[in-house]
């Protein structure tokens, strides 16, 4: 049996990450690094740690689950928004891995897609932004990005309320609030 390691890139981690995920529902970093065909410590130098790792494979779920809701939704403006995050959040709730995932492992769950220790949650918000952007929900940027920011938390709090330990918190419980936050429309968009 050959111990020659190759060489891989980034992007061939993190897609070995993402199939490693779909089949465990998990990441397990010695049975990724013998899947890779290299060491742990290369994969540890390569992805920081394993949450990032995790935050990764998670963005990439995530960002896969947006473009199809996104491509999916009806409406403009605040109806458009609205839309696509039910459908996202529908998704999110039907993708059996990641639902896995937070049921085995809940505090790595909170920690990787809730906290700033990973790029998910500001991934997320700047997702959010260009959500109303492109739906045609408009503010100034700061103020804009308040309410991404406040929008993705109560979105989380949906889509991760068994993590949140709160539970199940529908979608129809949080549109009024969703609702809220988003902007009025100008006076020249009505």
């Amino acid at each position: 049996m050959s111990t020659a390691r190759r060489v891989v890139d980034s992007a061939a981690v993190l897609r070995g990450a993402a199939k490693h995920f779909l089949k465990h529902s998990t990441v397990d970093m010695e049975l990724l690094a013998a899947e890779l065909a290299i060491s742990r410590a290369t994969l540890y130098r390569m992805v920081g740690s394993r949450d990032a790792l995790l935050g990764e494979v998670f963005w990439a779920i995530g960002r896969i689950l947006l473009e199809e809701a996104g491509g999916e939704a009806l409406g403009a403006g605040a109806d458009r928004v609205i839309d696509l995050s039910r459908r996202f959040a529908e998704l999110i709730g039907t993708a059996q891995q990641l639902q896995r995932f937070v049921a085995e492992e809940p505090q790595t769950a909170a920690r990787v897609l809730i906290t700033a220790g990973t790029a998910v949650h500001h991934r997320a918000v700047d997702a959010q932004m260009e959500i109303f952007r492109v739906s045609g929900v408009s503010a100034g940027e700061q103020e804009l990005r308040r309410r991404a920011y406040l929008y993705v938390r109560l979105m989380e709090s949906v889509v991760y309320s068994d993590v949140l330990d709160a539970g199940e918190i529908g979608f129809d419980l949080a549109e009024p609030a969703l609702r809220a936050l988003l902007p009025p429309p100008s006076p020249e968009s009505a």
